[in-house]
């Protein structure tokens, strides 16, 4: 299984604060709908449209304030994987914000997007941040 750890990000804001926002894919609504298509969310599940496929996701772990892991549901992602959205309180206002992507890919698929998983953890990592920064 291979693993690709996001840049660490700092979030100006309580630990607490951003596990509220992140452990319910519901609380995604606002930053997500417009990103992708046919974005459906509740509590535990998740499911939407990319590039022509549909991907459904299920909340599999979550452990207040520290992390929160995230896996594929029943008939939604063609790939073995599970995303962790990790959290360090350093201080009441500062929290560090790390993502980690295990996914069982063959030689062929780390060759054609093992560097695209890479530069997606930042770039969603990045995005959690400035969203959580900007008062999410």
């Amino acid at each position: 299984m291979q693993e690709y750890i996001s840049k660490q990000q700092q979030i100006l804001r309580p630990a607490e604060a951003i596990y509220a926002a992140v452990s319910r894919f519901d609380n995604l609504t606002p930053a997500v709908a417009d990103r992708v298509e046919e974005w459906q969310a509740d509590e535990e599940h998740c499911s939407f449209k990319a590039k022509g496929f549909t991907v459904k996701l299920r909340m599999e772990e979550r452990v207040e304030p520290k992390h929160v892991k995230i896996v594929g549901d029943e008939g939604g992602v063609p790939v073995d994987f599970a995303f962790w959205i990790q959290l360090h309180k350093v201080s009441d206002s500062d929290t560090r914000l790390r993502l980690v992507l295990h996914a069982e890919l063959n030689m062929m698929m780390k060759m054609m997007i093992g560097s695209k998983l890479q530069d997606a953890v930042d770039q969603i990592a990045e995005g959690i941040a400035k969203a959580m920064n900007g008062n999410f």
